[in-house]
C-alpha cells in the first residue's frame, strides 16, 4: 500500500520541480538586481574632482630670531632684515615680520634704518609697509643735509625710489625741528617732503 500511495505523490513532485524551475531564472535575476541594487547603496559615491583654487594666503614657511643680510660687490653691506618671526605668503610673494629691524643703504643713498611692530616686505625688498609704532630714520650726510626721523602707525619705504610716504599722521624730526602732518610723501632724490592736512611746525632757532 506504501508503494502504491508513493506514485502519485512522486509524480506531483516532479511536476512541481518542473514548474519551479521554468521560473528558477526569473528569480535568480530577482535576486542579482536585488543584490547589485543594494550593492549600489552601499558603495560610497566616488569624490568630485577637486577644482584647482587659486591660491590660498597662508604662510608657506617661517623663520624665528633670524637675521638676513645681503652685501654691495665691494662686499660692504647693502641690507640687513631682523625680527622675531617672518612669514612668507606665496599668493602675494610677500613677507611678513614682526619686531622687525631694517637696515638699508642702496649705492649712492645714505643710510636708513627702520623698525615696527609689523613690516611686510615685497619679494625683491624694494618695498616695506611698516605698522605698528613705525620709525624711519635717514642719518645724516653733511651740515646740509641733517638727520631725518619720521614716526607713525603706518609707514611705507621704497628703497628703490628712496622714498617715505605715509596716508596717516606722522611726526617729522628734522635736526631739532619738528614737523606734524596728516600725509608725508619725502624724496631723499630732491630733498623735499610733501607734507598736507593739518600740518603744524615748531623750529629751533638757528644761531
Amino acid at each position: 500500500m506504501n508503494t502504491v500511495a508513493a506514485a502519485p505523490w512522486g509524480r506531483q513532485l516532479r511536476r512541481g520541480w518542473d514548474r519551479l524551475s521554468i521560473y528558477l531564472p526569473v528569480v535568480l535575476m530577482g535576486l542579482l538586481a536585488l543584490g547589485s541594487y543594494w550593492l549600489l547603496r552601499a558603495t560610497p559615491e566616488p569624490e568630485l574632482t577637486s577644482i584647482e583654487r587659486p591660491p590660498q594666503h597662508e604662510p608657506d614657511y617661517f623663520m624665528r630670531g633670524f637675521a638676513v643680510r645681503s652685501f654691495a660687490p665691494d662686499g660692504g653691506l647693502r641690507s640687513e632684515v631682523k625680527g622675531t618671526e617672518a612669514r612668507h605668503y606665496p599668493d602675494t610673494d610677500s613677507t611678513e615680520i614682526d619686531q622687525a629691524r631694517i637696515r638699508t643703504q642702496p649705492p649712492g643713498s645714505t643710510l636708513t634704518t627702520a623698525r615696527a611692530d609689523r613690516v611686510t616686505s615685497n619679494a625683491d625688498q624694494t618695498e616695506y609697509v611698516l605698522r605698528g609704532n613705525a620709525v624711519v630714520v635717514r642719518e645724516a650726510a653733511g651740515a646740509n643735509r641733517p638727520r631725518l626721523e619720521f614716526n607713525g602707525e603706518h609707514l611705507r619705504v621704497l628703497t628703490g625710489e628712496r622714498r617715505v610716504t605715509s596716508e596717516q599722521p606722522v611726526v617729522l624730526l628734522r635736526g631739532r625741528d619738528q614737523i606734524r602732518a596728516n600725509t608725508l610723501d619725502f624724496r631723499e632724490a630732491t630733498g623735499v617732503a610733501l607734507l598736507q592736512g593739518r600740518v603744524q611746525a615748531t623750529l629751533q632757532a638757528r644761531p
